[in-house]
Order: C-alpha cells, then structure tokens, then sequence
C-alpha cells in the first residue's frame, strides 16, 4: 500500500450497536426508546483457560497492532474516522527501533506492490504463511478476501485468516460465542471479540445493580466482587473458596509461611518538637483572644476611625491565622520500601513462577498548549525523562495532550521518540540519573563519580554528541516545517495555474488563491492547525488526532547487540521503550473546551480505550521525572494494605532555575514542606495540579470502598449525602425487575458517555488496582500473578474508538466536568479536583522522596510571578462562591480537612483588611495619632507575646519540616506582596464573575528563557509593567511620604509626641521589610528602573498626602503642612 493510504470508520459512536431500529437519542422521551443491553465477552483468564491460548497472538493480530501503531489517525463531529497510514513522521527519522511508527520491514513480494511488511515489536517481518512468502497488509487482506485465503507464494491456504473482509461482521450467538470461548477464542479475531455486542439473556449477570433509592449507584455497581469469570488480563477472587468470606483469594498458605510486610511505613514527628508546638498554637490562641478583647475595650477616642480599622483587621487576620494553623496539628513523615515492593511484585514465587512484573499498569499525561509559551525542547525531555523511567516497560504508557494542536510539537514528540532508541538504553545501562538530558548534560557535579564500566566515557560522549543533534533538529523544526510548507503550497498554486491554462482560461491567473496549509514530512495536510489559520484547521477548530509514536512494547525483554544504536554495546541491555501515543482532541466552534481539564478528561478517555492503566501520572511539559524511581515509591503506597481508600499520592513540587536568594519565594518550600505534610496527618493533601499519581477509578467520580457515612453534630449544617451502599448491603439482584435494571443500564450513557469500551474497562481498571491479598486484612484484594499477562495488542477499532471518546460532542449531556475526571468551571481545576475526592470520602497521601521525584521550572520574573499567584488566588475565590465551598462538604470529610480547604476559598480576602493595615502606619504618621491611646505596657506586653509566639512557631515548623529560616522569611515577605496586588485583584475579578457575570481570563505563564544567553537568571531583571504593581508601589510611597512628615514635624513640634512617632515609624518599616524584593524587583538590572514606575507612584503618592493633609491638618488651622516651618 502507498504512503498515506487511508481507512475510514462511519462516523458514528463505534462502540454502540442497537439491535432494534429505534432512535439512539439519549435524550429523548424515555418511554419511547428501547434500550438495549450489551455484555461485552472477552476472553477468559489463566484460571479457566490454558496460559498457552492467552500468550499465543496471529500473525494477523500483530499485523493489525503495527498497522494501528503507524496510522495517524483522525476524525470528530460530522466527519469519517480516519486511518492514515504513515511511512515517516520526520524529515529527519533514521531509527531502526522496531517500536518507531512507519513501515520498516522488507519490500512487499506481491508484483506490482509497493509497499513494505509489517514488523513485529522486535523488528521482525509479520509473515502469516509458513513458507516465509513475505506479504504487505493490504495484499494479505486481498488474498483472503478475494483469493480465497490461498498464500501467493506456496499456493496453500493460510492456516488463520482475520476476519476482517471490509464487511460489516454480524455479531455471533450467545452460544457460539460461548462455544467459541470454552474453546479458548480459537476462531475469534480481536475484533470479534472486543467489539461483538451481543444483547444479554439473562438478567441476573448483569454487573449494574440499583440501590435502595432505585438510583443507579455506581460505587455499589464497581465494588461488587462476586464472580468467578475472566475478564481481559485480570482474574477475579472467588469468596467462596476455602470457606473465606472477606473477599481474599489465593492460597492461604501465604499467610503462614511468610512474614507479611509493609511497603510503606508512617514516622511520626517526635514528640519533643510536636508536643511544644502544639501547645505554643494553644499559648497564641489564649494571647490573641485576650489581645483583642482588650483592644475592643480601650478604644482610642482621639482617632475613633483609626482604632476601629485596626481592631476590624487585627479579629480576621486572627481568624485567617487560626484556619491556617489548626490543620498543622498533625503533621506525618512517611516512606516507602521499594525492596519490598521488588519482592512481592517482581521475585519469582508460587503464583508468579517466571517472576514478571506484577505491577499495575501506569498511564502517564503530559499536557502542553502554545509551543511559543511552551518551548518544544522542555516538552520532549520531559517525555525522554518518563520513558527512561524505572518502571516495567510493558506496564508504562505515555500520552501527550496537544490542545494546540501544532505539527510542531507533534514533531517534536516524534524527534524525541527517535532519540529515545538512544538516550533509554543508555540511561538503563549505566544507571543515569536525572533521566532528562538537558539536566543530565548541565549538571554541575562530576558525571564520572561512582562509574564503574569501561565503556561509560565513550558512551557518554556518543549521546552528548547525539543530543546536541537533536537539540539542533529540535530548535530548527519551525523553519523546516515553514520551508516545507511554502514549497508544498507553491506546487499547488502552480499546479492550478497548469489546470487553469489547460482548461483554457488565461485571465486573471493572479487571483488563484490556494489556502497556506501546513505539511507534514510525509507530504500530506496536517490535519490540526495551520500556521496560517484556515477553515477547520485553527487553534478552536481542527479534528481529532492520535498518533502512536512507539507501539507497545513486547511481553518478554529486548535486548540489543554491539553493533546496534551507534555501535554502542547493548547486548545486556533491554531496549524495549514504553508505549508514547501523541494525542490532540478535537476542536470545534460553539464548544466549551475547558482549557487544560478538558484535555486531561480527553486523555482519560482515550488511555482508558488504549492502555487502561488502573494508575494514572500527570505531569506538566516543563515538570520531569528527577527521580527514575520515584513512581515506584508512589506505587508502594496505592499497593500497600488500606491502598484502596487512596485517591492520589501527592509529590512535592521541586523547581530548577530560581536565582540563589529565591527573591519572590518560588520554591513556595512553606507550603509543600509545611503545610502539605500537616494535611497528610489528616485526610491527605490537596491536589496542586502537577506530579500527581491518581487512581482511575476515583477520577471517574466512585466512592472508596467500606466507606461508611459518620454522624456528627455538624450534621445538621453540613449537607447530606445519600448512604453509602456496599457489597453486603447490595439488594438481590434476582428481586430488581428487569424494567428498571434496563433503565439503570441505559443510565451508563448519561454518566460516561456512549462508549461501551469505556465503560466495561472500569471494572478492570478497578481490579487491577487493588493491593494483593496477601494479607487477611486486606479487602477487595487481588490474587498474586494475575497481571502477569502481556497487554492485548492494538488494532485499528481500538484506535478509532479512541478517536470517537476525544470528540467534542462527546461530553455533551454526561457527567464529564461534573462529577466524573477533572471538575470544570475553576481555573484552579486542581483544587476542585481534590476537594470532590475527598468529600467522597478518599485519602491521599503527601510522598516526599529522598531524591527530588519531579523538578520543573517556575517563572522567576516578578511580572510573570505575580499573574502565577493571580490565577492560583482567582481560582480560590471561584471555589469560596460556588457549590465547592467547604462549608458545604459532606460529613465524610475530616473537621481539619474541611477548615483547610475553607481557608483555600478564604484566603484571598485576606488582602482586603491586609491593605487597610498596611495604609493605617502612614496614616498614623500622618494624623500624628496611633492605633491605640498611648503606647502603655499593657499593650507592648500583649505585642510582645503575639511576636515572640509567633517566632518560637516558626522554629518548630523548621524544625519538623525541615525548612531554612531564610525560606520562612521569604515566604512571609511575598504573603505581603501578593496580599497587597494579585489577591485584591482576584477578589475584584471573582467579584465581577459572580455578580456581572464577566468571565476571568489568565496570562499563561511563559517559560522561555531571558533575552541574556549567558545569564542563567537573566528573567529575574526583565520589568514588564502590569496593574498589579500599583497597590505595592502606592504603599511603599505613601509609607515613605509618612515617615518623612512624622519625623519633620515631630522634630519641630514644641511638644514631640515621640510615642505616637515611634509606634508609627516601626509598623512602617515592617511594612516596608516585607516589600523590600518587590521593591529590589521595580530596580530591574543596574537601576533602570522604567520611567512609568516613577510617574505612576508619584502622581498617586503626591495627590493622596496633599488630599489627607488638605482634609486633616495636623495642627488644626486651614494651612496645609501645619503650623511648623523648615529652617
């Protein structure tokens, strides 16, 4: 078959097939629709088949995965699903990794073909014939279809023939298809067995089940465990073997002739440190509820107004403290063991005698929007960085969500699985470490120590040769592709002007416009955006698309030889890489896309059709993998006993690139360091949107299981939850008429969405994610070895189902956004995301491994900075004003949790009082009044005991946590400068949302470097001007201004009031500590400061101390500046 050969799918839902001719409209009367049940059959498990019918794949089969695998294929609203067959995906593409996508195998044999044959995951030709007679794809289909499955080359028949004809297969008998599987799928193709849909007979196997409210309840539909049937590569525990009723399976001798250990274990703080801490936020309680009952009835009746403005900010700057502090109570260390880990899931034993991998499957998201805001390069060594990962090969999959859809980062991506044949087996063979060659290649420490293998030097310098290639491939992809482009238009146009001429009209050959579109390397249209927008192919308007950049990887190990990969020795060497599929959803006008949570509930959808991982990893493009084993650590805790009740497991965000003084605190050690690991000690910690591990089947919105609804005296406040149904409280099926469990299936489709793949792989994903049972306290185990079985391999329908699941139609009328995935309608989609988790009643875990796990970069510029907290704090005023407010969490929810995640909607508001405070010392200094009567000792004891607790708070914090005194004062500073700029602005826009209805819209953060090569912290002196910057400013001038007036008239006052100046003076220069890096910041490099800054502060600093002056003079008379005079 030719380059660029296509296959079309009708465009319909692939995965829904109605029996009846009615109206498949889920929207329509109920009444009059008829829905129709489907049981998806597949092929049963080693516990009731032979292994040797689950391993064994056809020639055809593998055939259809290579071709799945070198397809791009395409499709959305009202068009056909494409399949585009690709011989190259770059200019530049020189592998010969029997994973890339492209045909690589020898010239078809059949006269008259040119085309090639397909290669299995180890590189070798797919011949189906005995006779070695080598066949490309299309001429196999033909000989089969048309020459009667003879073999072109020994004339006899082939002994397996595909099924696929290009007819439209009828779907086989309930006993045919039984036969056909007690007789272990001989005869069924793939397809057959997928994607036959047959209407169900019996009522009482259905897995849906009502609830006693006759409410589709689907956390009691996922949790039910009885059954004793295969289901894909995951067997299911039968309750009634040896007379155990707890859900465990497997042999009980596990339990006997083994120590049972914990792969992870919990470290408390010390007691010593924890107990004095604990009791110092008591002391501080006690001091400032005394404080403030005390300021409350000593007014200062000189400046009433100015008393009264305190004491207002002072109550809520208490009450923020308090919210804060009161889930610090219980701060936990924890850590894995990955030895135990390696010898439950990958040591030989008795249920895993070849000892494969027993892991789960571990789907990895990478999300990236604009190549200009997001450099191609960061994005490909982050994707170098997860397929170099320690993790089982064949267990790890990739996704790459473009919702930009630009050839250029698709590209990218294939540059970065070319060099990957290179970089991976490297990494893997010297044991490398950071996995991400930018990083590795800059390191500043000795990249000799501790290698021991002769060759390392030789091999190191090969690759570092090679990367600078790819960099330079990398870097000069926007010219090529625009090259490529203007010469590929300009054939067109010529072209038409050829055809013009031909058909004899001459005039007006100038007025020939041929749309600009963008090629691909391969001489085809790429089907997402164009460089210069077009109908159908803009940034809001293109098609689907999905690539497989390297195919899944084979079951058993791959090794390389000396002479492969540049002559470097791979002969020990397992050269396997995971599975990395390019992804960009489609994007049609009138569509509410949902920015970065619409694309990952794409990616969930479309990895749930593709690989299904029970675990999934979302990473930004600019955060790495740092640490190769970190995702086994987060593996430990999702496995260990009471994993089940785990949502996510939450790691540290680490950041490269922040200048030595980290001057606008952006390593934010505080809050991962601090705060996270309080949150740990109670219900987990909050989702930060980045390096989180996720369990699929929380995302899809089900309940933990044994969850039990607690009772309380909030009970009455809080809202209410319908009761949580478990598998002993499941009705009997046999007593639910069957009217109404159809109508609880046809239910599915509201929360899901049409896909019948989609929705039988919850079930799996969900069994396969559960800790062994090798433990009697471990419920809904799984049996040891039951996901030892290779991946079943791809094939076009599965592709194109995927395609289907990434349209834009296809979350209309679901739950998508709602409650299942990512939560729409926040641009903080994290927190929310969380939030739903754990008001369900789900734990996380806060995993702070040794070695960094993920490093990413933050932006160091003040500018970019202050728009980064601008939108973290908008998101939180969106949560305070809607239904995800925590005063309206449900009773699952821990007490401390819920005062968390109220102070994450609380926040912001801060800023309003902390403004007021900052402008009260210039005012004092100004009126010449103070806050209180006089400075009396009453009160500088009160002042003394809120510092000094507030200090010895800050010591024990660092002491458990860790931090460094100068991280602490930082934070404390960049609290003032947000406080006083992007938290009033998000508390004004979030304002304007609620009540005008006016949408917020963010600046994405840039992560290009500055116009200075040679300084690595060039971005820290770049000024841009924003609106931000002017409450700062103003305050900084107003504090100035104060402080010079106070001090000139007090020195020429005939009676100083050195109290009222002293008071005054030193809340100003707090002020002023605090913004002293915002202040550094406005200088830029060597004083240039912007003339604007100057202009801006100064007009607003002048007009309000001549207005406050005008209005009050200090000695009472109409003459502005009082009665004293400069010498």
């Amino acid at each position: 078959m030719a380059s660029g050969a296509k296959q079309s799918f009708p465009n319909r839902a692939p995965s829904v097939h109605h029996l009846t001719d009615t109206s498949n409209d889920l929207d329509s009367d109920m009444g009059s629709v008829e829905f129709t049940t489907y049981t998806v059959h597949i092929p049963p498990t080693p516990d009731n088949q032979p292994m040797e019918i689950a391993v064994e794949r056809s020639a055809s089969q593998r055939v259809e995965d290579q071709y799945a695998s070198s397809s791009l294929f395409t499709g959305g609203y009202n068009c056909v699903t494409r399949a585009h067959l690709k011989e190259k995906v770059i200019e530049s593409e020189n592998t010969s990794h029997p994973q890339m996508t492209g045909l690589k195998g020898s010239p078809c044999s059949v006269p008259g073909c040119d085309s090639r044959v397909m290669t299995d995951e180890r590189g070798l030709d797919i011949v189906p014939c005995e006779c070695d007679y080598k066949i490309c794809r299309d001429c196999y289909r033909d000989a089969i279809r048309t020459g009667d499955g003879v073999c072109p080359g020994c004339k006899e028949l082939y002994k397996e023939t595909d099924g696929h004809d290009g007819r439209q297969s009828l779907p086989l008998p309930p006993a045919a298809v039984a036969a056909a599987l007690a007789a272990g799928g001989a005869g069924m193709s793939k397809m057959e067995r997928r994607l036959s849909l047959m209407k169900s007979k019996s009522r009482s196997n259905s897995m849906t089940r009502r609830s006693q409210n006759n409410e589709f309840d689907h956390a009691q539909w996922l949790f039910e465990t009885k059954g004793s049937y295969g289901y894909g590569n995951a067997m299911w525990p039968k309750d009634s073997e040896n007379g155990s009723d707890d859900g465990i399976a497997g042999d009980p001798k596990v339990f006997r002739d083994k120590q049972w250990r914990p792969l992870t274990r919990k470290l408390h703080i010390s007691a010593a440190i924890l107990s004095p801490y604990r009791l110092l936020i008591l002391v501080r309680m006690v001091v400032l509820g005394l404080f403030l009952q005390w300021r409350i009835r000593n007014p200062n009746d000189d400046a009433i107004w100015l008393w009264l403005l305190s004491v207002i900010c002072e109550i809520w700057f208490a009450f923020s403290w308090l919210l804060d502090q009161l889930p610090k109570l219980c701060p936990v260390n924890r850590v894995a063991d990955l030895d135990v880990l390696k010898e439950k899931f990958e040591t030989p034993n008795p249920s895993n005698p070849s000892g494969k991998s027993d892991l789960p499957g571990l789907d990895i998201f990478v999300s990236t929007a604009d190549p200009e805001k997001e450099p191609p390069l960061v994005t490909a060594n982050t994707i170098l960085s997860i397929l170099a990962a320690d993790y089982p090969v064949e267990k790890l999959a990739c996704y790459v969500s473009d919702d930009g859809g630009a050839l250029l980062t698709f590209e990218a991506m294939a540059e970065a699985a070319s060099f990957a044949n290179l970089w991976v087996p490297f990494c893997r063979k010297h044991d490398i470490e950071p996995r991400n060659p930018e990083s590795y290649f800059n390191m500043k420490r000795d990249p000799y120590k501790n290698k021991v293998r002769p060759d390392f030097v030789r091999d190191r310098r090969r690759v570092k040769r090679e990367y600078d290639e790819f960099k330079v491939r990398i870097n000069g992809l926007p010219d090529s592709i625009r090259r490529r482009s203007d010469a590929y238009n300009t054939r067109e146009e010529i072209k038409a002007m050829k055809l013009r001429r031909e058909r004899g009209d001459d005039e007006l050959e100038e007025n020939i416009k041929i749309p600009k579109a963008t090629w691909m390397a391969d001489g085809t249209h790429w089907p997402g955006t164009w460089t210069v927008s077009a109908q159908e192919h803009s940034r809001g308007d293109h098609a689907s698309i999905i690539q497989v950049m390297v195919k899944p990887p084979s079951d058993e190990p791959l090794k390389g030889t000396s002479t492969e990969s540049n002559s470097m020795d791979l002969s020990e060497v397992d050269i396997r890489l995971p599975m990395l599929v390019y992804v960009s959803r489609e994007k049609r006008p009138g569509y509410d896309h949902n920015k970065k949570a619409g694309a990952m509930n794409a990616l969930v959808r479309a990895s749930a059709i593709m690989s299904n991982g029970p675990f999934i990893l979302n990473l930004d493009c600019d955060h790495y993998i740092f640490n190769s084993q970190a995702l086994r650590e987060g593996m430990c805790f999702m496995m260990d006993r009471g994993g089940d009740r785990i949502c996510y497991v939450q790691f540290p965000q680490r950041f490269e690139g922040i200048d030595p003084s980290d001057r606008y605190a952006n390593h934010n050690t505080v809050f991962f360091d601090v705060n996270m690991r309080a949150l740990d000690g109670i219900q987990g910690p909050v989702y930060v949107g980045t390096g989180c591990l996720f369990r699929r089947t929380a995302l899809y919105g089900f309940d933990p299981p044994r969850t039990k609804e607690q009772s309380g005296c909030c009970d009455g406040f809080f809202t209410r939850r319908k009761k949580s149904a478990s598998v002993a409280s499941a009705p009997d099926v046999a007593s639910v008429d069957s009217d109404d469990e159809e109508m609880n299936i046809a239910l599915i489709p509201k929360k899901f969405g049409n896909s019948s793949l989609l929705v039988d792989s919850i079930r799996v994903a969900e069994f396969q994610g559960r800790p062994l049972a090798d433990h009697p306290s471990v419920k809904y185990g799984r049996p040891p070895g039951a996901l030892t079985l290779p991946r079943e391999l791809l094939d076009a329908s599965t592709v194109a189902e995927a395609i289907s699941v990434i349209s834009c139609w296809y979350e209309d009328k679901t739950e998508w956004g709602l409650r299942v995935g990512w939560i729409y309608g926040s641009v903080t989609e994290d927190v929310v995301t969380g939030y739903r988790m754990h008001n369900r009643g789900w734990k996380s875990v806060y995993c702070v491994t040794k070695r960094d796990a993920f490093r990413g970069t933050a932006p160091i510029n003040l500018t970019d900075r202050l728009h980064q907290v601008l939108r973290w704090a908008t998101g939180s005023v969106e949560i305070f004003f809607s239904r995800n407010n925590a005063l309206l969490a449900s009773s699952r929810m821990k007490l401390l949790q819920r005062i968390a995640y109220l102070n994450v909607g609380i926040y912001p508001f801060t800023s309003i009082f902390l403004i007021v405070y900052c402008f009260l010392p210039a005012l004092s200094l100004f009126s010449g009044q103070f806050i209180v009567q006089s400075l009396n000792i009453t009160f500088l004891v009160y002042l003394l005991g809120i510092t000094l607790s507030l200090i010895a708070l800050a010591v024990l914090e660092i002491k458990w946590s860790g931090i460094e005194l100068e991280e602490w004062w930082r934070n404390e500073q960049f609290w003032l400068i947000g406080g006083t700029s992007a938290h009033l602005a998000a508390v004004l826009q979030g304002l304007l949302k609620v009540i005008a209805g006016i949408e917020i819209s963010f600046t994405l953060t840039s992560k290009s470097a500055g116009d200075d090569a040679n300084d690595e912290f060039a971005d820290l002196y770049i000024f841009k001007w924003t609106s931000l910057m002017v409450p700062p400013i103003t305050i900084m001038m107003i504090n100035l201004i104060g402080i010079a007036v106070a001090v000139c008239r007090t020195i020429y006052s005939v009676i100083p009031e050195w109290s009222s100046l002293l008071g005054g003076v030193f809340f100003s220069f707090w002020v002023l500590a605090h913004l002293y890096p915002f202040a550094k910041g406005l200088m830029g490099r060597r004083g240039r400061t912007p003339t604007i800054v100057f202009v801006w502060s100064g007009l607003l600093a002048i007009t309000i101390s001549l207005l406050w002056v005008a209005i009050d003079p200090p000695s009472n008379n109409n003459q502005i500046g009082g009665s004293f005079q400069f010498p």
